[in-house]
């Protein structure tokens, strides 16, 4: 910044403005600076904002914050995806300072004449403003500064007609000696990269058949599998994604439960990439063709989802890159290749990509691979480990793809470091996977979120409650009452979220001693039975619809920026709400950590978090009972978990 009027601490801005910051389209995105000036003359400040195609937006004057911190605020509201820029002015507002200096003369009883000098100033500020002003308000404007320089009028018939142009001239202001920033990014994706609900299965296994000992008989397809997507659309869930849907490779495959030797019939695991059958570019010949998974995925689109497809960047031994470019791996002293290891683990029927032997050619082929499925209607990509992965690549990817294609989606499946977690976020990474699992304590809920919080403007979180890999010990041994807490938090917390499947049915046998599916669809067809379950009453299914329709009918679950927590006198319970400003529409959560016992807890609601004044009453309507009550700031609420482990309320005024 080069200029009269020192502007710090400018927001969003993602590493000092090194990279974009993130927003969606229609998101209300709100900009901040410290700005201040000597003495006594009005400083103005104001955000310049352009679209992708360059065109400035309308003038956006920010307004002042704390009295004393020289902190000023406003919002920015992107309409279309692309790169948004938006920079900082400082200015000096004449007729601000005019305007405060006469109002304290004339309070202070000052006449016409002790104000000669600041009527004909004031009549020349007015002068530069018929010219910025809107046509149909330079009349007025003109007629303002005639009123000053009229010696024939009282001084309050000559200053009203200027005094009250303050609402005009705060939204057109004349300008002078204006300071500008650098220029900031904000990259804006459609909503979905915000808002969207994910549900994970098998191709494979829906319409597959298996004999004693999981012995497959019936292989799922893409037709088999289309089948189910009229279900997992009426569960309300927007995004279907499907684990990788290549050749799988035949040498060093794995058994059932990941043993070291498979048998003649194990179907082996979709992570093991890559056979004489094809790489990356290819399906698996018993899921069907590319025109069969196009025909899936646009049944999908037909029911109102999107097909999310696993970027896996590794491969089996027998993939055709290890024939074709072993240049792509790690050679081991003995002139093998190196297969994956995370000690005490080791991934046979895996070897994991080099990026340093030849960057370059690896890094075409993975963009090729990218855009070959693209080219085939997918828009969005789950992807595999990229925390193992060279960060440099993302940044150069993704930016890449979405040159062409901007609406294209990449959720990091990084359960790692958090610098690592945050830097993939802020080189391009759409959403990510969190510690979301692991935080099983409102305490420490409410922690994470409100760290989250702190980095919303590069990674958007996606909650999910289980995954092919994690079963937590709290789903393994907290019953029915458990698999709503955590679905009611994960949906209800976080505009993103998703549920392997099985989680509708209540699995939770884990393998011995650890965080993992005992007899893991990883390795095997795994058919389930869902209608059964349903018409039996043992699925959760009709749960799970219920949390989606309540996240669809209220705009305020569709944000992150607006979570607020409560504070509520019980350690076993979570209290929080989410506003929509524009709406009005708010949200208010109570949740219960306990599966087992009846929990009581008394709240001391933030009001003016709700939209309310604090002596307010008002109605709550809970949206999975139906029941309704009449609060205030206080309030006490027991909770149930063999009726209802949470209340989900929607706020209505009194």
């Amino acid at each position: 910044m080069t200029g009269r009027f020192p502007i710090e601490d400018v927001t969003p801005a993602v590493s000092g403005g090194r990279y974009p910051a993130k927003a969606v389209v229609g998101e209300v995105v709100p900009v901040s600076a410290v700005s201040y000036r000597e003495g006594h003359h009005a400083l103005g400040v104001s955000v310049a904002w352009r679209g992708p195609d360059g065109k400035t937006m309308p003038f956006t004057r920010m307004t002042p914050g704390t009295p004393g911190l020289d902190q000023w605020h406003a919002t920015i509201r992107p309409d279309q995806v692309g790169r948004w820029t938006f920079s900082i002015e400082a200015f000096d507002d004449p007729y601000r300072t005019w305007r405060d200096a006469v109002v304290k003369k004339i309070g202070a009883g000052q006449g016409a004449e002790d104000l000669a000098n600041d009527l004909s100033e004031g009549a020349d500020i007015l002068d530069l403003a018929t010219k910025i002003v809107p046509a149909e308000h330079e009349e007025r404007v003109r007629d303002a500064a005639a009123a000053l320089r009229d010696r024939q009028r009282s001084l309050f018939s000559r200053v009203t007609p200027a005094l009250d142009l303050e609402e005009l001239l705060w939204h057109n202001p004349v300008r002078h000696l204006v300071t500008t920033t650098r220029s900031f990014a904000v990259w804006v994706d459609r909503k979905r990269a915000l808002y969207s609900a994910w549900y994970e299965f098998f191709p494979r296994s829906e319409g597959a058949e298996i004999g004693p000992d999981a012995t497959p008989i019936r292989h799922g397809d893409f037709r088999t599998a289309a089948l189910r997507l009229p279900a997992i659309a009426e569960m309300g869930f927007n995004v279907v994604y499907l684990p990788p849907i290549h050749p799988i490779g035949k040498i060093n495959r794995k058994g059932r439960n990941n043993t070291l030797v498979a048998r003649p019939q194990d179907v082996g695991s979709p992570w093991a990439i890559g056979s004489d059958e094809g790489g990356h570019d290819a399906i698996h010949p018993q899921l069907g063709t590319l025109e069969d998974f196009v025909a899936f995925r646009e049944r999908a689109e037909e029911l109102g989802m999107e097909v999310a497809l696993d970027l896996a960047l590794q491969a089996a031994p027998d993939h055709p890159w290890v024939r074709e470019h072993p240049e792509f791996f790690t050679t081991k002293a003995d002139g093998t290749i190196a297969y994956a290891e995370n000690p005490p683990k080791k991934y046979q029927d895996i070897y994991p990509i080099n990026w340093d032997n030849d960057y370059r050619a690896l890094r075409d082929e993975v963009y090729r691979v990218v855009m070959h499925w693209v080219n085939a209607g997918v828009k969005i990509f789950r992807v595999d480990n990229p925390h193992t992965k060279a960060v440099n690549f993302w940044q150069w990817l993704i930016p890449k793809v979405k040159e062409t294609d901007p609406d294209v989606l990449f959720l990091a499946e990084a359960f790692t470091r958090p610098a690592m977690m945050n830097g993939l976020g802020k080189i391009g990474f759409t959403q990510s996977y969190t510690y979301f699992t692991w935080r099983n304590s409102a305490a420490e809920m409410r922690e994470y979120l409100e760290q989250l919080l702190t980095s919303i403007d590069w990674m958007r979180p996606n909650f999910w409650p289980n995954t092919p890999d994690i079963l937590h010990e709290s789903l393994q041994h907290g019953g029915p009452a458990m698999f709503k807490i955590r679905s009611v938090l994960a949906s209800m917390l976080a505009p993103s979220w998703g549920l392997y499947s099985g989680y509708e049915l209540f699995e939770h046998v884990a393998r011995p001693g650890s965080e993992e599916y005992i007899d893991n669809e990883k390795f095997e067809l795994k058919p389930r039975d869902y209608a059964g379950a349903e018409r039996s009453g043992r699925s959760l299914a009709p749960y799970l619809t219920k949390l989606n329709r309540i996240r669809e009918q209220n705009p305020a679950l569709h944000w992150l920026r607006n979570l607020r927590f409560h504070e509520i006198d019980n350690g076993a319970l979570l209290c929080f709400s989410k506003r929509d400003a524009e709406t009005g529409n708010t949200v208010l959560g109570i949740v219960s950590f306990d599966s087992t016992d009846v929990q009581w807890g008394n709240t001391t609601l933030d009001m003016p978090a709700l939209g309310l004044d604090w002596h307010d009453r008002f109605t709550v309507v809970d949206q999975i009972t139906g029941a309704t009550y009449e609060w205030g700031q206080y309030n006490a609420v027991r909770i149930d978990p063999y009726v209802e482990p949470a209340h989900i309320f929607v706020v209505r005024a009194g």
